[in-house]
């Protein structure tokens, strides 16, 4: 491929991201380095709107991993989604924060999503409601594996993914303070029903994914506990962000190892 297949939004072409098939996707530019800190050596590849790049590299790793932040939300995730696709990435890994509704999850632990509440609108334009939000079962396995050997506190289970930030997540520290009546009590409903934790990619993440023939998971940093308040630590994020980026970069090599190819049509 030449920098004729360059992609308009993450500005990203198939010879400058060198055969990666894996992708590490933060949210937050600021993160990339962080995430790249984590490999043997790394190169910056650039920024185009919130899409900051970088190209990580490991000898134990058989292909180059592309870092590539992705901004707020479920509608920049999906684009990021469909454009890396085209360059023949198949593994997308979500590496970013979340907000625990369970009192046995804390500040600073990892959340591993096996699948997720789709309280988003972008899944609904891939597939239809009925459709469910589900990661992959070998990449969930590696995360898990590489928890483990890692020692770094985790959770496994279901998160919820919402588009907004304050009233889909029942936040009350909001500007106008207010909640729609559809949304109040549903973070006691999703706690009763098991959900770890609230952010706003996953579901979108999962869904897309599945829809083409990708494979896809998430590992986040808990930066709030919802039980204790509404504020977002930026302690627990700096005490989680360096084992955040050893469990990415321990769980791709180990799906590496015994990766196949996703199954579908969409070689």
């Amino acid at each position: 491929m030449t920098d004729s297949d360059l992609q308009y939004h993450v500005g990203l072409s198939g010879s400058l991201i060198e055969g990666a098939r894996y992708v590490l996707m933060p949210g937050d530019p600021d993160r990339v380095p962080v995430l790249a800190a984590a490999f043997d050596h790394s190169r910056p590849l650039g920024q185009s709107r919130e899409y900051r790049s970088a190209l990580a590299y490991a000898k134990d790793v058989p292909t180059p991993v592309l870092i590539l932040s992705t901004g707020i939300g479920a509608p920049s995730a999906a684009i990021a989604i469909e454009e890396l696709a085209r360059l023949g990435v198949r593994y997308f890994l979500r590496v970013g924060t979340t907000g625990a509704i369970q009192q046995h999850v804390a500040p600073g632990d990892l959340v591993i999503s096996e699948a997720s509440v789709r309280l988003e609108g972008t899944s609904s334009h891939y597939a239809p409601v009925e459709y469910p939000a589900v990661a992959s079962i070998d990449m969930i396995r590696a995360l898990r594996e590489a928890a483990c050997a890692l020692g770094v506190p985790h959770h496994s289970g279901m998160t919820c993914s919402s588009d907004s930030f304050w009233p889909g997540q029942e936040r009350r520290d909001s500007f106008s303070a207010y909640v729609p009546r559809r949304f109040q009590g549903t973070l006691e409903e999703w706690r009763r029903l098991n959900v770890l934790s609230y952010e706003m990619e996953n579901s979108a993440l999962f869904v897309v994914c599945r829809a083409l023939a990708l494979e896809a998971a998430s590992v986040c940093a808990v930066v709030a506990c919802r039980w204790q308040g509404e504020a977002v630590s930026h302690d627990a994020y700096a005490k989680a962000k360096h084992d955040l980026a050893r469990v990415a970069r321990e769980a791709v090599r180990r799906h590496a190892t015994r990766a196949v190819e996703p199954i579908g049509g969409h070689g």
